[in-house]
């Protein structure tokens, strides 16, 4: 698949959802690319760690605007990321495939306990991540501008953004009350 994709869509989403991203951190053991997507938004500060637990917990508390991070999470790394970010934090993170069901839905129902947003979206490559925001929604605060005026984009814009968010009905019944909308 064309990894521009899976680059543009982990960062423009959570960065044209965000009020004013200023902070963020990649967790990956490969960000070059996305610190690349990053690079075409003004004014961002990135820091990048590897995936390591210790490093992630060595993050200063309420430092970021926006995570982004392909660790795996369990309940103590759900706890770190809730710790980082701020109050209008924003979280985008790799997660199960949305066919293992029960793994998916402990780790929604651990991210309720923080953020009031949860919701899988589309990657366009036949994968999904998982956005879980404190305090904007991914299709009702898009900032069109900011998504629109992006140059140098090879998939994402303002059309594909809220269209990530589209699930099927068998998706939407199986997590129903789990996925914060």
């Amino acid at each position: 698949m064309k990894e521009f994709i899976y680059n543009e869509m982990m960062v423009h989403v959570p960065l044209c959802t965000h009020k004013e991203p200023k902070k963020v951190l990649i967790i990956s053991d490969n960000a070059s690319g996305m610190v690349g997507e990053i690079e075409k938004h003004e004014g961002i500060d990135c820091d990048v760690i590897s995936t390591n637990i210790n490093l992630l917990r060595d993050a200063a508390d309420n430092a970021y605007d926006v995570v982004i991070s392909e660790l795996e999470s369990d309940a103590a790394v759900l706890a770190h990321y809730n710790r980082v970010l701020n109050e209008e934090g924003l979280l985008v993170s790799k997660h199960p495939s949305l066919d293992d069901v029960d793994a998916n839905k402990q780790m929604m129902e651990i991210l309720g306990k923080y953020a009031k947003i949860i919701m899988p979206y589309n990657l366009g490559i036949c994968e999904t991540a998982l956005l879980a925001s404190k305090a904007y929604h991914p299709t009702a605060d898009i900032i069109l501008h900011r998504a629109d005026m992006l140059d140098n984009l090879d998939f994402y814009n303002s059309d594909v953004h809220p269209a990530a968010f589209a699930m099927g009905n068998y998706i939407r019944k199986e997590y129903l009350g789990i996925i914060k909308n």
